[in-house]
C-alpha cells in the first residue's frame, strides 16, 4: 500500500513537471523567425496558443515597432474574427519604392474569435515594406481571455540570458545576399524557359533523323519481289 501511495505522489510531481515545461514552452511566436532588411512583400503568421485550461482566447493585441516602422500591412481574414488596424502619424517620414510614408500602422487587434483550451491559432500579416536599418523587430503582444485576464507577451529577451516567462515574439533581419536576383512570377526564370525551348527542339530533331534512319534501313532489308 505503501509503495503504491509513493508511485502515485511520483507520478503526480512528475505530471506537473511535465505540464509546467509544457506551458513554459508554448509562447506567442513569430513564423518565419528570420526575414531579409528591405523586403518589399513578407508574410508574418503569428502562432498564438491557448496556455488556459478553463478559459478561451477571445482577443489579440499586436503591437507593431515604432522605431523601425513597417511601411504597410495587409491582414489575412480569418472566419469568425473581426480585425482592426490602428496607425500612428511619423514625425519624420520614411522613403520607400513606392513614395514617401507618413502614416504607418502601429496596431493590430483581432477580435470576436476564441481559442479554446488545448489549441492555437495563427493570425497572418502581410507586411509590405520591412524596414533596413535594424537587426530585429519586436511585436509585443497582448492575449486576452474570457475570464478578464490578460497575458502581456512583452519581455525582451537577452542573449546569454534565461527566457523570460513572458517573452515577446522578435523577428530578425538579415541584409540580402548581394547580387540575388528574385524570378519572375510564376516560378521559372525566362532563361529557364528558353533553355527547355531548345532542349526540346533538340530532342525532336534527334527522334526525326532517328524515324528517317529506320525507314531507310526498312526499305532495303525488305526483300524484292521478281
Amino acid at each position: 500500500m505503501r509503495t503504491l501511495k509513493t508511485i502515485a505522489g511520483l507520478g503526480a510531481i512528475v505530471g506537473a513537471i511535465v505540464v509546467g515545461a509544457s506551458s513554459a514552452s508554448a509562447h506567442v511566436t513569430v513564423d518565419p523567425g528570420t526575414a531579409t532588411k528591405g523586403a518589399g512583400d513578407q508574410v508574418l503568421t503569428f502562432r498564438v496558443p491557448n496556455e488556459m485550461d478553463n478559459a478561451n482566447t477571445t482577443q489579440v493585441k499586436i503591437q507593431l515597432p515604432q522605431d523601425h516602422p513597417i511601411a504597410a500591412v495587409d491582414v489575412l481574414a480569418m472566419p469568425g474574427w473581426t480585425t482592426k488596424v490602428e496607425t500612428v502619424h511619423l514625425a519624420t517620414p520614411i522613403q520607400t519604392d513606392d513614395g514617401t510614408v507618413t502614416d504607418v500602422p502601429s496596431v493590430i487587434t483581432w477580435t470576436g474569435g476564441q481559442i479554446k483550451p488545448g489549441e492555437y491559432g495563427e493570425f497572418r500579416v502581410l507586411a509590405l515594406g520591412l524596414p533596413d536599418d535594424t537587426d530585429s523587430l519586436t511585436f509585443k503582444t497582448v492575449q486576452s481571455y474570457d475570464n478578464n485576464q490578460d497575458v502581456a507577451w512583452i519581455d525582451a529577451t537577452v542573449a546569454g540570458q534565461a527566457t523570460p516567462e513572458h517573452p515577446a515574439p522578435v523577428l530578425t533581419l538579415t541584409a540580402a545576399v548581394a547580387g540575388e536576383v528574385a524570378s519572375p512570377a510564376g516560378g521559372e526564370s525566362s532563361d529557364d524557359s528558353d533553355t527547355l525551348a531548345i532542349v526540346g527542339i533538340i530532342i525532336g530533331g534527334i527522334g526525326l533523323v532517328a524515324a528517317v534512319a529506320a525507314i531507310a534501313l526498312a526499305r532495303k532489308r525488305t526483300p524484292r519481289l521478281t
